[in-house]
């Protein structure tokens, strides 16, 4: 592919997933708000651009991957926001994960400046990124998906075109559900095992195997245990994604019970200064709940 490609916004799942287009030998131009994280990827073959706008008037793909709708927003039309450099049939990939209402809109808005978009949200966490075995969720054109598919295929592994605009967002939200609510079983299922006295590793060991096993118990149970609570996935980032579950869930007249709930309880944690740690860190709010506290057992215990 011949194709320059741009990416703006190098968070913890954005910095690995531009890491891997370099790898792919794309080609790439780069910008982030503090400019110091740009310096990695400087030093490892690409370009660092002054503006979203001096990037799109260089490239012909802009991958975004930002925190929320508003910075979106911001990057593609806020004051030298890409839209003012972008190219005639320029596409623009967002992997960020935000409102499907408002990437409809966007899309509808960089379609009258004569560029194409694709709402493409991953999953997959910061390792997933760094590996490029993302899940990527995509909408929009099928011909521009097919556009896409290399530059996805640098960052993920199973890429799925799931419909038009906003499909992508709904089908991650979707993802975010039950990623919530895993985390809300993994929580209690472990807070249950420490009050009834069991081995954690053990039984960890002993269920992942089974019907219960998951993706989230296999890589974030060992990490419960030893009370790491490093993010792959940041509470404060889990409550945004909540936040559009339940107001789509509202408008679609939904019932979401578990991910309400993983709701109030991840605010318990944000109104307590946790809101940078990992999602699994769920458990703390019940384990306040409960007055039990999730540990591992100590060296030479019984």
């Amino acid at each position: 592919m011949d194709e320059k490609i741009g990416f703006i916004g190098l968070g913890i799942m954005g910095t690995g997933m531009a890491h891997n287009l370099l790898q792919a030998g794309f080609d790439l131009t780069v910008w982030n708000r503090t400019a110091a994280r740009m310096e990695p990827l400087v030093q490892a073959g690409a370009r660092a651009a002054n503006s979203p706008a001096d990037l799109a008037a260089l490239c012909d793909v802009i991958v975004v991957c930002v925190s929320d709708t508003p910075d979106v927003e911001e990057v593609l039309f806020g004051p030298q926001g890409a839209s003012e450099g972008l190219q005639k049939g320029a596409l623009v990939i967002d992997c960020s994960t935000i409102s499907p209402i408002q990437t409809q809109a966007f899309a509808r808005k960089l379609a009258e400046k004569g560029a194409h978009m694709l709402d493409a949200p991953v999953s997959g966490g910061s390792e997933g990124a760094a590996r490029g075995t993302l899940a990527i969720m995509v909408g929009g054109q099928a011909e521009q998906f097919e556009r896409a598919r290399p530059v996805l295929e640098a960052m993920g592994q199973a890429i799925t075109h799931v419909g038009g605009h906003g499909a992508g967002q709904m089908v991650k939200l979707v993802n975010q559900i039950l990623v919530a609510n895993s985390m809300l079983a993994l929580g209690e299922a472990f807070l249950f095992a420490q009050a009834g006295g069991l081995d954690l590793e053990k039984t960890l060991r002993a269920v992942e195997g089974g019907a219960a096993g998951s993706w989230t118990l296999s890589n974030r149970g060992p990490q419960l245990i030893e009370r790491d609570w490093r993010p792959g996935f940041a509470i404060d980032l889990q409550q945004k994604d909540l936040r559009l579950i339940l107001e789509a869930a509202d408008e679609l007249g939904v019932p979401v019970l578990g991910s309400s709930t993983a709701f109030h309880l991840y605010r318990v944690l944000q109104t307590r200064g946790l809101g940078g740690e990992g999602n699994h860190a769920l458990v703390k709010a019940l384990e306040y709940l409960a007055g039990v506290e999730v540990e591992a057992k100590a060296e030479g215990g019984g």
